[in-house]
């Protein structure tokens, strides 16, 4: 007797499978969709190049940020936010153990000066907190820096420490903070419409008032998005890297990409930025300053 294939995932009629991902897998196919190849798709993945200083900077500021709100109120302090700065500190990717020094105090000055102008003793709803938004075409999921009570309604809010001061726009516009709002609103069952961008070495807010009109077209973007990651991740499962899905997508950022060494394209671009490009000039005030405890 002939028997019909050990397992059959679909059948004729049943609805297309969601697209599961995260904003950051979406943006990075919007970014190149080679690097998104490489990054997500090929197997085995090919081998990223070595974390850069910026990004240990920006890796221990966001973990001081998270791990402040664990601290008893008595020690919310300069002093304990420098004890957290020298416990958090990753070392990788500076020219040398002075540079990697001299960052670390002024990571110390700046996350102590932004933590003056907040509020010690109101305790986030949440700290890097996990959220999911489901749609008929979509699965996203994220994690958000911080979510805010303010006044009864949430508000999203994402640090950043780059060298680059964003800007109202850039808040606007920003596709993952406005995918967090909705995720935040459905699963705290509370209005969230403003997000921000904290820029961390400046202590500048970025901020927008989206409505529910906005928020919508954000989704649809992102199911645009996904629609179109939807047939090329399944040509690839058919075809692989032959796919001509995935061309390369050059610009200034090609030096800076952690797969440049796997892409011919991109080593075209210009020459590879060092470890520690990202620096300079400094987003951090660059004179250390001695804190006390007040």
């Amino acid at each position: 007797m002939t028997t019909g294939p050990a397992e059959q995932t679909t059948f004729a009629g049943m609805p297309t499978p969601l697209y599961s991902g995260s904003p950051s897998r979406l943006l990075a196919w919007l970014d190149c969709p080679r690097r998104y190849r490489m990054q997500y798709l090929d197997r085995p993945r090919p081998q990223a190049r070595p974390q850069r200083a910026h990004t240990s900077v920006g890796i221990a500021t966001h973990n001081v940020l998270r791990d402040f709100w664990d601290l008893p109120a008595g020690q919310r302090t300069p002093a304990g936010v420098a004890e957290l700065v020298r416990t958090s500190w990753i070392d990788v990717g500076f020219r040398d153990p002075e540079q990697s020094a001299a960052w670390r105090l002024r990571v110390r000055d700046a996350v102590t000066d932004y933590l003056r102008t907040s509020d010690r003793d109101n305790q986030p709803v949440g700290i890097e907190r996990s959220v999911s938004l489901k749609t008929d075409e979509v699965a996203i999921t994220g994690r958000i820096d911080r979510l805010d009570d303010r006044d009864g309604e949430l508000v999203v809010v994402d640090y950043k420490t780059g060298r680059q001061v964003p800007t109202d726009d850039d808040a606007r516009t920003s596709l993952p903070l406005a995918l967090y709002a909705v995720a935040a609103a459905s699963m705290f069952r509370r209005p969230c419409h403003r997000v921000e961008l904290h820029h961390v070495p400046s202590g500048t807010v970025s901020s927008h008032e989206h409505t529910d009109e906005s928020l919508g077209r954000k989704i649809a973007e992102a199911e645009s998005i996904a629609s179109d990651l939807r047939r090329a991740d399944a040509e690839f499962k058919d075809v692989g890297i032959e796919s001509s899905r995935f061309p390369p997508r050059t610009s200034a950022i090609c030096s800076w990409c952690d797969f440049r060494a796997h892409c011919p394209e991109g080593q075209q671009m210009g020459p590879e930025k060092s470890d520690w490009a990202g620096l300079e000039p400094a987003g951090y005030d660059t004179t250390p300053r001695e804190r006390d405890d007040a």
